[in-house]
This record gives C-alpha cells, structure tokens and sequence, in this order.
C-alpha cells in the first residue's frame, strides 16, 4: 500500500533486517529480537509461518546508483514494522514498532490495518496479543482498533517485572475495514469510529 504522504507498507525483505533491529533496538516495550529469529520471519518454510511488514518513507534515501538497483527505496526509509505468526486460523501478534521519531504520526495504526488485511488473505478469524500493563501508548492503540482485553499473565515479564494484558481481535465480527470512507480502507487511523462488533 502507498498512499499520498510519500509512505508504503510491503512485505519485510532481509535488507530491512538491521534498520528493523536498530528501531527495536531503540525502544524499551519492543522484543529485542536477533536477526536470525527475523530471517526465521521472513522464511517462506518456516513453521509457523509468518506475516512481517513494515512502512517505509519513499522520500527519504534510494540506493545510489551503484547499488543493486537505482532508485529502489533502501531500508534506511524504514520508519516501523510489525511481525505476525499464524497457527490454526489464528494469528498472534508478536512485534509492533514505530521508530521513535516517527511514533505520534499514525504509523502503528497504518501497521495494523494493513496487517488485518493480509491475515484475513489466509483465512485468519483471530489476532492474539500479549503487552505490558504499562505500556499506555500499545494498549491504547490495541483498544482504538478494536482489540478487548482477554486475561492477563501475572509476573510475566522480566527487567522489569510485569504483567501482560491479553487482547484479542475477532476477524469475523470486526468490519472496520469495510466500513471507513478516508480512502485508506478504514480504521482508527482517521479518527472514525468504525469498530463494529
């Protein structure tokens, strides 16, 4: 997808592989993940499969001219990403990022509307997620685009210690997609309220 405002969102490559790890790198909510559990991500083979995205800034820098092919966008115009595995008709959101210069722009909504896209291709009738109870800005975005919480896991994670809110997404009963008129397929990335349960 590429809209108006110089953005894309494609599927991740393994040139975005180190632009991927600096952002998460660089934030304290993000898994901290090596490149190879990325690799494993963008691996056709690998079980289970995989979705992995990310939004990229067309505007910023291409690839010189001595570079596998001019004017290709490089991923030094990655901005965020998102990586999600499938099992069984459901799909579980394991990373969301937004570098922090270009969080506050829309970004992670944008992430997860065209993620919902290409899990609905698959069949997908369900998005699972787990996050830290304090980390205000995820959840907040989570319940914008109609995830509910569905339990939580006491002590879950470490450094420091916390608990993680479960949350859901039902496919088969949400229709934000279908529903908003903005031009970029709907959600709560334009300030519609159209989360329909």
């Amino acid at each position: 997808m590429t809209d108006g405002a110089g953005l894309t969102i494609r599927p991740m490559q393994a040139g975005d592989v180190p632009r991927v790890m600096q952002i998460a790198d660089g934030l304290s909510h993000a898994p901290h993940w090596p490149a190879s559990a990325y690799e494993s991500a963008l691996n056709p083979n690998a079980q289970p499969p995989r979705v992995a995205l990310v939004v990229e800034a067309l505007e910023s820098e291409t690839v010189a001219p001595s570079g596998p092919e001019p004017g290709t966008p490089s991923s030094a115009g990655v901005l965020g990403f998102v990586v999600a595995s499938l099992v069984a008709g459901e799909a579980e959101l394991e990373s969301i990022a937004v570098a922090t210069e270009a969080q506050r722009r829309g970004l992670g909504g944008r992430l997860l509307h065209e993620l919902v896209a290409a899990l609905r291709q698959p069949g997908v009738t369900m998005i699972n997620l787990e996050v830290r109870a304090s980390n205000r800005p995820a959840l907040g975005l989570y319940a914008w685009h109609g995830f509910r919480e569905t339990g939580r896991r006491v002590a879950y994670y470490a450094d420091p210690v916390e608990d993680a809110v479960l949350m859901g997404l039902d496919l088969g009963g949400h229709k934000w997609l279908q529903n908003c008129d903005s031009g970029h397929g709907g959600c709560g990335s334009c300030g519609k309220s159209t989360a329909l349960k």
